[in-house]
């Protein structure tokens, strides 16, 4: 099988590839991971809080989003969404969503559901006595999660909320599904135009690796440098 392997359909490709595949993987999981971070963080907040009511629809969403495989809600959004939008708007035709924007939705909604249950372990395992002296200073819920709980919050669940982020690269080939030019879908698209498949899903498989693998150590790193030391 190596004997044939022909190096020049990845050579030729690469700017394809890296330019046009990889640089909206890294857009989609960038700012699915910042949109979802910001949700969850809100959702992590609805679960904690002691209002009626509001704590049952946040845990409602975390179970509803956890419990669907992530291929069915990319083409539930993908397919259905524009017909929702038909029938809420009353237009005369589905509302037209780009895949990109789409995908968007489809992982920050998604995403939030996972970044949620890191945000809400991280805040419950902040000491209880800093929420009780925050409210002694007459801070509310909010203003005391805002400046005393999320700050440290964040300092702590940072390696998890990137190694999820990694997961998040990994879950964005996905979107192949839906003819999308993502570093899988551009590797698929140059595989089948050249008929050379094994060269074109193995170096798709070894890129994700790498990227991966780099990124996991980066983030072991960081998890040691800022460690609190008890």
């Amino acid at each position: 099988m190596l004997a044939n392997f022909d190096f020049s359909v990845i050579t030729g490709s690469l700017s394809y590839l890296f330019l046009d595949g990889m640089r909206f993987t890294l857009t989609l999981t960038a700012l699915a991971a910042i949109g979802g971070i910001a949700l969850g963080t809100l959702i992590a907040m609805m679960r904690l809080s002691g209002l009626p009511v509001i704590p049952l629809v946040a845990k409602t969403y975390v179970n509803l989003f956890r419990s669907l495989p992530l291929v069915l809600v990319i083409f539930w959004f993908y397919f259905l969404v524009p017909y929702l939008g038909q029938w809420v708007t009353g237009a005369d035709r589905p509302m037209t969503v780009g895949a990109f924007t789409s995908s968007l939705v489809t992982f920050t909604l998604f995403e939030a559901a996972y970044f949620s249950e890191i945000m809400r372990a991280g805040i419950q395992s902040i000491p209880k006595g800093q929420a009780a002296a925050a409210q002694a200073l007459g801070m509310t819920y909010w203003t005391s999660m805002r400046t005393v709980i999320l700050p440290q919050v964040f300092r702590n669940m940072t390696p998890i909320l990137l190694t999820q982020t990694i997961v998040l690269f990994q879950d964005t080939s996905l979107v192949y599904v839906l003819s999308i030019t993502d570093f899988l879908g551009a590797a698929s698209k140059v595989a089948q135009r050249d008929g050379r498949l094994v060269e074109m899903y193995l170096f798709a498989a070894v890129v994700y690796f790498a990227v991966c693998f780099v990124a996991s150590l980066a983030v072991r790193r960081l998890q040691k440098k800022i460690a609190i030391i008890r």
